[in-house]
């Protein structure tokens, strides 16, 4: 059985207007890794996951979840 973690990264990464590799950077990863964790190929440690959560300021379930998160912008919201 699969478990599949769900993410914000790429929208907090807009949001903040930074780049996969300058993201990358700065947690001292290969920018890959940062589109393999937006698009759910790869899971991060907790190490990787709570330094992220520290980088973007939000507490790790901001960022992390086991559900979908619900979509921005519903219509009719």
């Amino acid at each position: 059985m699969s478990e599949t973690i769900y993410n914000r990264i790429a929208v907090l990464r807009a949001e903040r207007g930074i780049s996969r590799r300058q993201l990358a950077e700065a947690l001292g990863v290969h920018y890959q890794t940062i589109g393999y964790l937006e698009r759910g190929e790869y899971s991060p440690s907790l190490h990787l996951a709570l330094r992220l959560a520290e980088h973007f300021e939000v507490p790790v379930e901001v960022i992390f979840s086991t559900r979908p998160f619900p979509r921005i912008g519903k219509a009719g919201a």
